[in-house]
């Protein structure tokens, strides 16, 4: 079994940043996938960003690219990700998840996080 806690969400006005950490216990994931989603209020969980286990490549979403960097710091078991100017429409719950794969839809991967809360106010 895997756990994963995420911190670093809150309260940001645009343009500002914010660093989301996840940091995961049970079993070391250097070899797995790893990737944050997002879940506006009534709207699907989205694909943000993802990084590969073995090669270390990283994905993102066509609304985050140039924004949003994911890292990995395997010595720690966890995984980042840095957003910088940030805008209203990426205010949402994020998400971190585990997989085998870095895939765009949530259903493959395998654990998941209880989610923090970005709030990006105009």
């Amino acid at each position: 079994q895997v756990q994963l806690v995420e911190s670093g969400g809150g309260l940001v006005q645009a343009g500002g940043s914010l660093r989301l950490s996840c940091a995961a216990s049970g079993r070391t994931l250097r070899n797995s996938a790893m990737a944050w989603f997002r879940q506006a209020p009534g709207k699907e969980r989205d694909f943000v960003a993802g990084i590969s286990g073995s090669s270390g490549n990283t994905y993102y979403a066509d609304s985050v690219k140039g924004r949003f960097t994911i890292s990995r710091d395997n010595a720690k078991n966890t995984v980042y990700l840095q957003m910088n100017s940030l805008k209203p429409e990426d205010t949402a719950a994020y998400y971190c998840a585990v997989g085998r794969r870095v895939l765009t839809t949530p259903s493959p991967y395998d654990f998941w996080g209880q989610g923090t809360q970005v709030t990006v106010s105009s």
